[in-house]
Parts: structure tokens; C-alpha cells; sequence
């Protein structure tokens, strides 16, 4: 029998049952170091991150900065904007990489796949005809060709504010805090 090795993915199995390690969505929400957490883009109740141990390249995630395992526990500003980035997300991929298609997903519930499960997110991983090839099918094993980095170079232009939102609408842009005792329509 051969063998493939992937140490990668050996941080990845391990860190996931760590006690006390916390929430790795919360530690990059809280983080001040966006490029080193693959954090893409900031809207005022999400952002949008790439996923480190992605099914294909471009595989993001979008996730409220709330700590919500469900859909029933997030509020209705978070799921309206998680649309809205989800559209973003749609058209940055298909603008970097062409694909011919993109599965959005959620798993929630360690039962239903989820390997964060108590921490909501949705993801948007592009898709092409035949990107299942022989080493995913006999393997088990994906062969991306992109680093993490590259990624994140060739999609942070195109989600950082300023691109298509819904049905031609712009889509909201990363929080700014507003000057104290400004009011959302700008007035004092």
C-alpha cells in the first residue's frame, strides 16, 4: 500500500480537541492582524474569512463576530448581512477564479459535519467541472495549487467594500466606528 503524507493536517486534527484554546472565529474577530488570520473582509456583524484547511482554493467562510451556534441565535442585521457578503463572496470568486460553479453550505451540529460547531458560519467554496480528480477519489486528499497567501492577495482587493452588492445595490462595507455620538445617517 502507498502512502501520502500531509503534516499540515496533523495541526489541524490536533488542535481541534485542545481544552481551553477557544474559539478560533473569536480569536480572529478579535484580532488586530487580518492578514495573518485570513480574514478577508469586516462588515459590522460579519466577515469573511478563508478557510485554512479549505476543500478547494478560494474557499471562504463567512461568520457573525457573535458567538451563535445557530441561525434561531443570530440576529436578523447578521443573517441580512451574511446574504450580502455572500453575494460579494460570489462575485469575487467567479471574478478571481472562473468557476463553474459554488456550493454555499452550513453544517450545524457536530452530527450534521461541522468541525467548529458551536460558532455559525457559512461556506462558499468555488467549484469546477472535474475538480474531483484521482488523489480525492483514491486518496482522500485534495491538491490545491494556490497557497493561503496567494489566496488571500488575489481575493482581499476584491472584498473590501467596494464591490457589487444585490441586484446592482453596493454591498455593505467593512465597519468603520462611527465618531462618537454620530448617528447611523451621519447627523448629530
Amino acid at each position: 500500500m502507498e502512502k501520502l503524507f500531509s503534516p499540515w493536517r496533523l495541526r489541524y486534527i490536533t488542535s481541534v480537541h485542545k481544552r481551553g484554546s477557544g474559539c478560533v472565529f473569536c480569536r480572529a474577530a478579535r484580532g488586530r492582524r487580518d492578514r495573518a488570520n485570513l480574514v478577508l473582509s469586516r462588515g459590522r456583524s460579519n466577515f469573511v474569512i478563508l478557510n485554512k484547511y479549505p476543500y478547494n482554493n478560494g474557499h471562504l467562510m463567512i461568520v457573525p463576530f457573535a458567538h451563535v451556534p445557530t441561525l434561531a441565535g443570530a440576529s436578523l442585521e447578521a443573517l441580512h448581512e451574511m446574504m450580502a457578503l455572500a453575494v460579494r463572496c460570489e462575485a469575487a470568486l467567479r471574478a478571481a477564479y472562473r468557476p463553474t460553479g459554488i456550493n454555499f453550505g452550513m453544517n450545524l451540529g457536530r452530527s450534521a459535519g461541522a468541525g467548529i460547531d458551536r460558532h455559525l458560519h457559512l461556506h462558499v467554496v468555488p467549484r469546477w467541472d472535474g475538480d474531483t480528480n484521482f488523489m480525492s477519489v483514491i486518496h482522500g486528499t485534495r491538491v490545491l495549487p494556490e497557497s493561503l497567501q496567494a489566496t488571500y492577495g488575489r481575493l482581499r482587493p476584491l472584498l473590501r467594500g467596494d464591490g457589487p452588492g444585490p441586484r446592482g445595490t453596493r454591498a455593505p462595507a467593512p465597519h468603520q466606528p462611527r465618531p462618537r455620538g454620530e448617528s447611523r445617517r451621519g447627523g448629530k
